[in-house]
């Protein structure tokens, strides 16, 4: 393993990137590809099935849905109209039946002449009388005189479809008979019209009259009479409508649901035999068909590519480039597999009821993510962490995906990044998670809320719970993971930096007893470095611990330099210019040492070597210079490198700015202002700020943080009088 490591350094930092992308890429397809591709199988019809198989995928049985509405259809049955102007004709037929009938009979009024009139217009009361006498004396019609008049008062039809005997009948009966004869037959007759007469209903609807009749009070020849006037009066009076009919039909094919095979059903059971219908639905649904699992798998490729893009795009655009370095590379990879791994590993337990997906404790990668590297990719990794966790919890159905989860996942991944703000210890981890936890039971209750399902009180609590342990596990998991990424992997940490920068570090304490006045030096230029680094957005926290230890390399000689000569004479009146410049010279390559010896982190070493790059020890070279016109300038240059970093650069300028500034007797804001801008002046003009990416914009920034700083320190104070004669 380490071989293969050692191997993969020796490749440039964009290979190095290629691969990191590759391998998660892979990482992915490996973990999401049983949930989109489908496994297929050989079965014959009638054979018996091995396994439980479920349908892949949501899809409409449309043979299935064509059956339900051929058998919707022939459920249908005709419409008819009931024509309620026949039913009116039929019945004025009994009503002028039996209109006639009370006219022929009245009794026969008397004739009497114009004449006869006229003349006893003026005898009231004897034509009154004489007109009760002739009512006696008026002669009757008989039956016969009944039954001719009838038949020219009544319609043709009527006389041409009833017997003489059913009309003899009619008339013989008498008025009270026979008004119960009528209100019976009429009303009769109007329930059977309302229902409707169909052609062939005609004899049961005749029945049916018959049948009402039966049970009447009425003499049995009165009944036979009344019967025959009512199944004359019985017609079709109900025709089929084929606009109606076809318009049922139409809303019988609307109702019929289609009928769907639902992404997780069970086709068939193990055991089961595979019948038509059985392996009917196998095939629609894919699963004996191999070539359609070629689309899924584009499809997952496609999005795999676009997750990876999204990655590389947050690596060149949200870090610096010493995150592209092997051992922060091979830690995105060790946290991505490593993540991916467990939510694959919780989803083949997890279903939709016990959602133990809830436990995964996600948010331990953006803690991570955003302490070893930053907050902007860290968010990146947390999007597609939540994309991917929708695949993998989807029940391996494919084409689905599980939103819940993704929302779950990214609630609690953003929240950890939020409330992660200043790292001063690991119990701020714990406040994170803290707070996380109420953030992921927040989510999950309105997940509960926002069902259709119903769920007990206990179910809810159990879900609760998984959520608030998921926070917990993740800070545990991110506190445990630190020390191996910053010791194995050598990568630098803000709690590592805080830990490095405590004043009882060993070094640190050798700094102060050895060489108390650079350690107070060294303190100066942490708070001016860290002030520049956050003004331009750089690790300010990192400029500050390499501040403390950039000076490490004096406590070999520390007399040797003026800021820890207090009150003695200078050594180097007695060294000659080039002796004392090998001193001085040697102290940040000495203090690298040393830091390389106690296994500080690269980056601290690599400021406490760049820190005076390749610049010039003026004061010994102008001295050697004047008694040795021909010495070369490289003999008292710095052998570097140049600073390489925004954090390097910036502490080699606080560097010979605090110690200059020092020296001024009544420090000013005007002269601090104006030897900032000689010493940054110096270091451009000599190059010494070429490699570390400073824009001329930071640059400013740079000045006018440091000045207000210094300022800060060295502002002006009132002169307070010795005594009190002076104070008056």
């Amino acid at each position: 393993m380490k071989l293969i490591i050692n191997q993969l350094k020796k490749y440039s930092k964009s290979i190095q990137v290629i691969l990191t992308l590759l391998i998660i890429g892979v990482t992915i397809t490996l973990a999401t590809l049983t949930n989109v591709y489908t496994e297929t199988y050989e079965i014959e019809r009638y054979s018996i099935a091995n396994d439980t198989i479920q349908s892949p995928i949501t899809i409409e049985n449309t043979r299935e849905t064509e059956r339900r509405k051929r058998e919707s259809l022939s459920a249908v049955e005709d419409r008819y109209l009931i024509a309620t102007e026949v039913a009116e004709e039929r019945i004025d037929y009994v009503n002028e039946l039996f209109d006639v009938i009370e006219t022929v009979n009245q009794p026969v009024k008397p004739v009497q002449d114009e004449e006869e009139s006229s003349e006893n217009t003026n005898q009231t009361q004897s034509a009154d009388n004489q007109l009760n006498q002739t009512k006696e004396t008026l002669p009757t019609k008989t039956v016969a005189d009944k039954l001719i008049e009838l038949k020219q008062l009544v319609s043709q039809e009527l006389v041409e479809n009833l017997a003489d005997e059913d009309l003899t009948q009619l008339i013989s009966t008498t008025d009270r008979e026979r008004t119960i004869a009528y209100e019976l037959l009429t009303t009769t007759l109007n329930e059977i019209f309302n229902e409707g007469i169909k052609q062939e209903e005609l004899s049961d609807a005749k029945a049916q009259l018959a049948q009402r009749f039966q049970f009447s009070t009425l003499n049995d020849e009165l009944k036979e009479s009344l019967l025959q006037v009512g199944e004359f009066a019985l017609v079709e009076n109900s025709f089929f409508s084929l606009e109606e009919t076809l318009e049922a039909e139409s809303q019988a094919i609307t109702n019929v649901d289609p009928a769907m095979i639902r992404a997780g059903e069970v086709i068939v059971r193990e055991g089961q035999t595979i019948t038509n219908e059985i392996y009917d639905k196998l095939d629609l649904v894919g699963l004996l068909n191999s070539d359609r699992n070629l689309f899924p798998v584009i499809g997952l490729v496609v999005l795999v590519l676009m997750l990876i893009s999204l990655i590389g795009y947050g690596l060149i655009t949200y870090i610096d480039k010493r995150y592209l370095q092997f051992n922060y590379l091979f830690t995105l990879i060790v946290i991505s597999v490593v993540m991916i791994g467990m939510m694959k590993a919780i989803s083949l337990f997890s279903t939709d009821t016990n959602k133990y997906f809830l436990l995964m404790p996600i948010a331990a990668s953006s803690i991570l993510l955003k302490i070893l590297f930053r907050e902007r990719l860290a968010i990146v990794f947390a999007i597609v962490y939540s994309i991917v966790g929708t695949i993998i919890f989807n029940e391996q159905i494919p084409g689905s995906l599980n939103l819940e989860v993704g929302i779950y996942f990214l609630a609690a991944q953003l929240c950890s990044i939020a409330t992660l703000v200043a790292i001063k210890d690991r119990v701020a981890v714990f406040k994170t998670v803290s707070i996380a936890g109420i953030v992921n039971v927040l989510a999950i209750l309105s997940f509960v809320f926002l069902s259709y399902d119903s769920y007990q009180l206990s179910e809810i609590l159990l879900f609760i719970v998984f959520a608030y342990v998921s926070a917990l596990i993740s800070g545990i998991v991110a506190i445990g993971a630190l020390p191996f990424f910053e010791s194995v992997l050598k990568l630098l940490s803000d709690t590592k930096l805080l830990t490095l920068a405590n004043p009882n570090h060993p070094l640190l304490r050798r700094i102060l007893t050895e060489a108390p006045g650079t350690y107070h030096h060294s303190v100066m230029v942490a708070n001016l470095s860290e002030a520049a680094c956050e003004a331009i957005g750089g690790n300010g926290l990192l400029a500050r611990v390499a501040s403390y230890y950039h000076d490490l390399g004096k406590i070999k000689k520390p007399h040797y330099f003026i800021e820890n000569q207090m009150g003695m004479e200078n050594p180097h009146n007695f060294l000659e210019p080039t002796q004392s410049a090998d001193i001085i010279i040697n102290h940040p390559y000495d203090g690298a040492k040393i830091l390389q010896d106690h296994k500080l982190p690269i980056e601290i070493i690599n400021i406490a070597k760049e820190h005076h790059g390749t610049s010039l020890l003026k004061y010994f070279y102008y001295k050697e210079k004047e008694t040795n016109e021909e010495v070369e300038e490289e003999r008292f240059r710095y052998p570097g490198p140049l600073p390489q970093s925004k954090e390097s650069a910036i502490v080699s300028l606080c560097d010979p700015i605090e110690a200059a500034v020092r020296s001024l007797e009544q420090p000013t804001k005007e002269k601090i202002d104006k030897l900032i801008d000689s010493i940054i002046k110096d270091r451009l003009q000599d190059g010494q700020l070429n490699d570390s990416h400073l824009t001329f914009k930071e640059l400013t920034k740079i000045k006018q943080t440091i000045s207000e700083t210094l300022t800060g320190i060295y502002h002006s104070r009132i002169q307070y009088p010795k005594d009190t004669k002076e104070a008056d």
